[in-house]
This record gives C-alpha cells, structure tokens and sequence, in this order.
C-alpha cells in the first residue's frame, strides 16, 4: 500500500483494485492506498491531460471514492477498469468535528451520503452510536444503504417517490428522529437547499448541526476564491461548517458560482 505524503501537495499514485457499482450513476472506487484523514476532507484526483477535481473520502483505508458522474471528467473517471492508475493529492480542508458523544445523526442527499460512510466508521470506532438517514429521489439513486448496514449501523432510507423506504425527504425523517430520540449532534453533506431546511429544524430543537458543502473548488489552499461561499472559502475554511457560521452566509443555500466563478442562483 502506499503511504502518506505530509505535505499532500504533490500527486501520489495508486491503483484501482476494486470498483462498485452503487446506482446507474454512482460508482466506488477503491483504491490500494491509504490515507491520514478526517472524515469530511476531501483529496485532489487527477487524470493526466484531462483535469484534476475534488473527491470526497469515503474511507481513508483503503481510500475510497463514491462518485457521481456529473460530466467530462467524471466520465472519464468511469471508463477506468481495475488496475488502472489514478494520482491523487490530499487530504485537504477542515471535516467534521468529532465530539464523543452518545448519539449521533447523520442525513445525506443523493451522493452526498459518501461522507458519511468515513463519519460513521470513526464514530463507531469512538464507541458512539449513529444513525444513519439516507435521501434520494428514487429507489435507484439509493447509494452505500448496504454500507452502512455492514457497518451494523441503524439506517433510514427515504425517497421523494416512496419506490423506497419511507415517501418524503431525508430532512422529514431526520425530523422525526429527533422527535422520538435525543442526538447530541447532526451530521450532513448533501443538496443546499436540503441543508438549509435541516439546519433549521436543528436550531428549533437546539441540536448542534454541522454541514458539509460541495463548491467549485480548483486550488484546495483557498488562493484562487473560486469556492467562494459568501465571505468563506469553502475549500480552506471548509468544507465542513457548523450551521451556526452559515446561518449569516448570504450565498448559503441561494447561490454557487460556476467555473468561470460567475454566481448562479441555485
């Protein structure tokens, strides 16, 4: 296996020793690597002569990726085969805070479960004791459900069709949850717009709340701004905030930028 770099600036290579289809748009990358991370950060993967984008870690050993294909480079990510090199540089960013506490909630949108997964191995790891909510718009978009019930972990699934697990979103059965049930703390990476809607519910019933974005990011060190959330660098400052920081972030939510760095309503 390879090791760990500690400045994670310079592309280290590994290869793809196992891949996992999730969903029709979803694949697990494993590579014969390891990592020293936090669950939360992300690395820096690269394809020669293509580009180099964010990744989410999903385990840090072995590395793991859950991707979505969202476009040309992702599509090409999704045409590797086991065995393949991929360089990667990281990990990079601030991720989740990790408190020992008793219980713990943790709610994903579509692919942004992928997290999750690393969360919810070291919690368990601290003798803590999560729960899992798993959002999707269908019964297909599902992903890691058998991850995390691997993991032995209590796990929710909740769909805007009801095709699977409970009719609705990952925000009402979050609500529920912590109507019949004390958490200390609620953990979550997906849409922004979901995020919005489950930090509040957080503030009402005054569970601490942190959230995890997903921005352009093209530097990781927060230099080039184009990250920007409000007066945040996403890529440095982030991506993992606690929502009371993004209660006052105008651009929370409302608006991401794109590329070329020019702002798009969400």
């Amino acid at each position: 296996m390879s090791g760990f770099s500690e400045s994670g600036m310079l592309p280290r290579t590994a290869r793809i020793r196992e891949l996992i289809n999730e969903s029709p748009r979803v694949k697990t990358f494993v590579l014969d690597a390891r990592i020293i991370a936090k669950p939360g950060q992300y690395a820096m993967v690269w394809i020669p002569g293509v580009d180099e984008k964010p990744m989410s870690i999903s385990r840090a050993d072995p590395l793991t990726f859950t991707v979505a294909n969202r476009g040309p480079f992702t599509e090409r990510l999704f045409g590797f085969k086991i065995g393949d090199n991929l360089y990667f540089r990281g990990p990079f960013g601030n991720g989740f805070v990790i408190r020992a506490v008793k219980n713990v909630l943790l709610v994903g949108g579509g692919y942004g479960v992928a997290p999750l997964r690393f969360l919810a191995e070291t919690a368990l790891q601290k003798r803590m004791v999560p729960t899992v909510v798993i959002g999707a718009r269908t019964a297909s978009d599902v992903v890691l459900e058998e991850a995390f019930k691997e993991l032995k972990v209590k796990t929710f699934v909740a769909t805007d069709d009801g095709t699977a697990g409970i009719k609705g979103s990952c925000v009402d059965v979050a609500c529920s949850l912590m109507d019949k049930e004390k958490f200390n703390a609620v953990y979550s990476c997906g849409p922004e717009k979901m995020m919005v809607a489950l930090a509040a519910e957080c503030g009402k019933r005054g569970v601490k709340c942190q959230l995890s974005l997903e921005r352009f990011i093209k530097c990781g060190i927060g230099v080039c701004g184009q990250c920007a959330c409000g007066g945040l660098r996403v890529c440095h400052d982030g991506p993992v905030f606690d929502s009371r920081v993004l209660k006052g972030v105008d651009d929370f939510g409302k608006r991401t930028r794109d590329a070329s760095g020019v702002a798009h309503d969400l």
